[in-house]
């Protein structure tokens, strides 16, 4: 399946929950999104955009991420697995 050049395929589930994990590691580390684009070779244009949830990030730019960030895959995937299996407002709870 290609994707045309204009057209950015959605951020599934599990694209959102890294960019969430990410947002959060970047405000524990106090970085900028700015800092890290520019730290793994991107654009912050390019970076922003994934912050937002508007485009997924490519696998390359995840083990480019993760690497930076001195962290490893399974730390990473973990915290974004259990991001995802977390109640959301109004579920799983009983008034």
């Amino acid at each position: 399946m290609s994707v045309p050049a204009s057209k950015q395929p959605e951020s599934g589930p599990m694209a959102r929950a890294f960019a969430a994990e990410l947002r959060a590691a970047l405000a524990r580390r106090r970085t900028s999104a700015k800092q890290l684009a520019l730290a793994v070779g991107l654009t912050p244009a390019y970076v922003n955009k994934r912050l937002r949830d508007e485009a997924p990030f490519t696998l390359n730019d995840v083990e480019a991420i993760i690497k930076e960030m001195g962290s490893d895959w399974g730390t990473v995937s973990q915290a974004a697995i259990e991001a995802l299996r977390a109640p959301t407002e109004g579920e799983g709870y009983e008034d």
